[in-house]
C-alpha cells in the first residue's frame, strides 16, 4: 500500500503551510481568507528515508451556506479514505473551536492512525497551549510552526512509524503529463470529473471554481499519465484578486511542466485571443497540443458546420495548423475519450525518433524536386539530414551555405516532414548546419 498522508481540519490553520513545507515547493495556494483551497492537491515528500505522498484538503466547515463548502467536505472524505495517516490540524492561539469538536466526530470513525498538529506555536508561551486539545480524544498532540517548520520533525516522526515501506522516490518519472487548459467556465473540471467518473474537481456554474492546478493519476488503453485540471487563465486586466493571480501563474506553470496541452474553447464563443495566448505559449515551450471544442451540443448543425468551424479555427492559428482539432460535449460525453486518446496519440509523436536513413531516404528526393532557391548567384545544396537527440522533434539538415536559407523554404521543408512522418500536433525545430 502506497504511503498517503492526508492534512485536514477547519479553515484558515494553516493546512497549506504545512502541506507546501513536507513537499518542499509552493504548490498549494496560501491565502488569509479562509476557504482558498478547495480541492484535494497532491504532492510528494520524504522524512527519514521514506518517501510518501501528502494530500492538502480544503478546510472542513458544517452547516455553511456556501455552495463549495458541501463540495469540499466530500473531498475531505474521499482523503481520509485514502489516507494510511491523517494530520488533524488545528490552531493553538485560536484554541478549540466549535468545527474542531465537529471534525474530531467524524475522524474518530477513521481506524486509521491519527494525530493532532497544533500549529502557531512560534514560542514556548503558545506551546503551553496545546493541552486542551487532548480533550477531543483523538490521542497525541504535537505543538508545531508550519510557517518556521518548528515542531514539524516530531510528528512526521510519528507519522512515518507507520510506514511498512520506503516508498517510490518520484513515482511520476517519465509518466506523460496532460495539462486541460482553457479560459474560465470552458468546462475543464467537467471533462476531468467526465473521465474519472467521480468528482475529483469541484463543479460549479461559476467562472473560477477551479484555483489550484490538480494532478490525477490516469489509466486508459493500457497507458498511464497524469491529468491536470487547471484555473481558467484570463486576461492580467480581467484578474481581480490575489488568489485569481497566484491560480493563472499556477495553471501556466502547469503548463511548463506537461508534455501535451489540451485547449479547451468554448463552441459559442469559438476561439478567443486568451485562447490564442495559451496556443503560442504552448508553442513557445515545445508543447504537444490539441484543440479541444466543448458544448459541440449546443450548436446548431447545417451540412458544413464542422468544416467552416475547423476552418475559421485554423485561419485564426495559421502557421500553427497541424495542431488537430476535436470537437465535444463533455455534459453528453460525446468525444470525451477520443480527446483524451488524441492527447496520447500526440504525446507519441512528440517523442518520434527517425532513423538518419529514413530522413534522407524520404526528404532527400523532395529537395531535389524543389532545391532551396539560389541567393547572390550561389546554389545550396543541402547534403544530408538527421534528428538530433532532444525531448521535441528537432532536424539538422546539413548544408554548404546554410545562413542563405531562407523562412519560407525553411516552412517547406517542415510540411514535409510532417506529410512523411508522424507529427500531428507537434511543434518542430528545423536548424541548418555547415557539413
Amino acid at each position: 500500500m502506497a504511503n498517503i498522508v492526508a492534512i485536514v481540519g477547519r479553515p484558515n490553520v494553516g493546512k497549506s503551510t504545512f502541506f507546501n513545507r513536507l513537499v518542499e515547493k509552493r504548490q498549494a495556494i496560501m491565502d488569509n481568507e479562509s476557504g482558498v483551497t478547495r480541492d484535494r492537491h497532491y504532492g510528494y515528500g520524504e522524512w527519514n528515508g521514506k518517501h510518501f505522498t501528502a494530500i492538502d484538503t480544503g478546510g472542513y466547515v458544517s452547516g455553511s451556506e456556501d455552495k463549495f463548502e458541501g463540495e469540499i467536505r466530500k473531498q475531505v472524505e474521499i482523503a481520509v479514505e485514502e489516507a494510511s495517516v491523517v494530520i488533524f490540524m488545528v490552531d493553538c492561539f485560536d484554541g478549540i473551536h466549535g468545527l474542531d469538536k465537529d471534525f474530531a466526530k467524524i475522524i474518530r470513525g477513521t481506524k486509521k492512525p491519527v494525530y493532532i498538529a497544533a500549529n502557531k506555536a512560534d514560542n514556548t508561551e503558545r506551546s503551553f497551549m496545546i493541552g486542551e486539545f487532548y480533550s477531543l480524544g483523538l490521542g497525541e498532540v504535537f505543538p508545531l510552526s508550519a510557517a518556521n517548520g518548528s515542531g514539524s520533525g516530531e510528528i512526521l516522526d510519528a507519522v512515518v512509524s507507520h510506514f511498512e515501506t520506503d516508498g517510490d522516490e518520484n513515482p511520476n518519472q517519465g509518466v506523460p503529463k496532460i495539462a486541460i487548459l482553457g479560459r474560465p467556465n470552458a468546462g475543464k473540471s467537467s471533462f476531468l470529473n467526465a473521465l474519472l467518473g467521480k468528482d475529483r474537481t469541484i463543479v460549479t456554474d461559476e467562472a473560477g471554481t477551479t484555483r489550484d492546478s490538480i494532478n490525477t493519476h490516469y489509466s486508459m488503453y493500457g497507458k498511464n499519465f497524469i491529468l491536470t485540471d487547471t484555473a481558467g487563465v484570463r486576461k492580467k486586466s480581467k484578474v481581480h484578486e490575489d488568489i485569481e493571480f497566484y491560480s493563472v501563474m499556477r495553471a501556466i506553470q502547469a503548463l511548463q511542466d506537461s508534455d501535451v496541452c489540451v485547449i479547451m474553447i468554448d463552441a459559442e464563443r469559438g476561439l478567443e485571443a486568451q485562447d490564442m495566448n495559451i496556443i503560442s505559449l504552448a508553442h513557445k515551450y515545445q508543447k504537444g497540443m490539441i484543440i479541444m471544442v466543448n458544448k459541440w451540443d449546443l450548436i446548431e448543425k447545417g451540412n458544413n458546420t464542422h468544416e467552416a468551424f475547423r476552418k475559421s479555427i485554423e485561419e485564426k492559428i495559421a502557421p500553427l495548423t497541424f495542431i488537430p482539432v476535436i470537437f465535444a460535449s463533455v455534459l453528453k460525453k460525446q468525444r470525451i475519450f477520443q480527446a483524451i486518446e488524441l492527447a496520447i496519440e500526440v504525446n507519441e509523436n512528440r517523442n518520434t525518433k527517425i532513423s538518419t536513413s529514413t530522413l534522407n531516404e524520404k526528404m532527400l528526393p523532395e529537395i531535389e524536386h524543389y532545391p532551396p532557391p539560389a541567393l547572390k548567384g550561389k546554389h545550396i545544396k543541402i547534403k544530408y539530414i538527421t534528428q538530433l537527440p532532444i525531448r521535441t522533434p528537432t532536424f539538422a539538415f546539413f548544408c554548404n551555405l546554410p545562413q542563405y536559407i531562407k523562412a519560407p523554404y525553411q516552412r517547406y521543408l517542415e510540411n514535409k516532414l510532417r506529410s512523411h512522418f508522424k507529427l500531428e500536433g507537434v511543434p518542430i525545430k528545423v536548424f541548418f548546419r555547415k557539413k
